[in-house]
């Protein structure tokens, strides 16, 4: 069973934030292949949803406020343990983030940036995409949109 918390920047102690830029980088730099700059500046503007099981970070996204990082709300970051991944627990980190956002900044437009195989994903969710597909560090994505 996964268990969900959130935090801002300041109240992430250095495990967690070392548990969640490690699960970042295993994801999306070594077992996707991509080299990129993942300690953007933006964390300290974010909120952090993170899913524990057994006291380890096995899933996460990052929620902004509009004009953080895109005019609207978004979502981003998201990212499951591979070893993970068969229960179920993208969903659920995502549903706590969409839940996170209308508790604290009311219903809203939610925006996020979707590697293109993960469209039906997000589609179920309730995301429509907006707009044509776009290399994001090499990488085939489309934004999303949630109304």
């Amino acid at each position: 069973m996964m268990k969900i918390v959130i935090k801002d920047f300041q109240q992430l102690n250095i495990y967690e934030l070392y548990a969640i830029l490690q699960l970042r980088s295993a994801v999306f730099v070594v077992e996707q292949d991509c080299v990129y700059q993942d300690l953007d500046g933006k964390d300290e503007k974010a909120l952090h949803v993170i899913g524990l099981k057994n006291k380890k970070v096995v899933a996460y996204t990052r929620i902004f406020k509009p004009g953080d990082y895109f005019e609207s709300t978004s979502i981003g970051r998201v990212v499951v343990a591979k070893k993970e991944r068969k229960f179920g627990y993208g969903k659920a980190i995502m549903k706590a983030s969409i839940k996170a956002v209308h508790e604290t900044l009311g219903k809203t437009i939610i925006k996020l940036s979707a590697q293109t195989y993960l469209i039906k994903f997000y589609n179920s969710l309730g995301f429509i995409e907006e707009g044509e597909t776009y290399l994001e560090d090499g990488i085939p994505h489309v934004a999303m949109v949630k109304k």
